[in-house]
C-alpha cells in the first residue's frame, strides 16, 4: 500500500521560508515524476512543483507564481522529496499536498497547512 505523507507546514510571516517533506512508503518515488500541488480556500488543487528523472538527468517544473522562490528536490535513499520555499507570500497560503505526477487519485493524502501571514 503506497503512503505519502507531507509535513513541514506551519504559520509564517511574509518573507519567510519553510521546509515541506513529503515521505513516501510503499513505492520507490526515484522512478517516477513526483509533484507538489496546493489548494488554497475556495479553489481547485493546482500543480506547483514537478520532479521527472530523464535519461539526461533530472528536470524540474514550477508554476510562474513560485518560480525563483520555490525548490523542489528528493533524497531517494530517504525515499521523500522535499519542497524549500522561500519568500513567501500570503497568496501562497493553501494545504500543499504531494503525489506522483501526474497524480494518482488514491495517493493523496491529508496534506500540510501552510499560512503565510501578511
Amino acid at each position: 500500500q503506497v503512503q505519502l505523507v507531507e509535513s513541514g507546514g506551519g504559520l509564517v510571516q511574509a518573507g519567510g521560508s519553510l521546509r515541506l517533506s513529503c515521505a513516501a512508503s510503499g513505492r520507490t518515488i526515484s522512478s517516477v515524476g513526483m509533484g507538489w500541488f496546493r489548494q488554497a480556500p475556495g479553489k481547485e488543487r493546482v500543480l506547483v512543483a514537478r520532479i521527472v528523472s530523464t535519461w539526461s538527468g533530472v528536470n524540474t517544473y514550477y508554476v510562474d507564481s513560485v518560480k525563483g522562490r520555490f525548490t523542489i528536490s528528493r533524497d531517494n535513499a530517504k525515499n521523500t522529496m522535499y519542497l524549500q520555499m522561500n519568500s513567501l507570500k500570503p497568496e501562497d497560503t493553501a494545504v500543499y499536498y504531494c503525489n506522483t505526477y501526474p497524480p494518482i487519485n488514491s495517493y493523496w493524502g491529508q496534506g500540510t497547512q501552510v499560512t503565510v501571514s501578511s
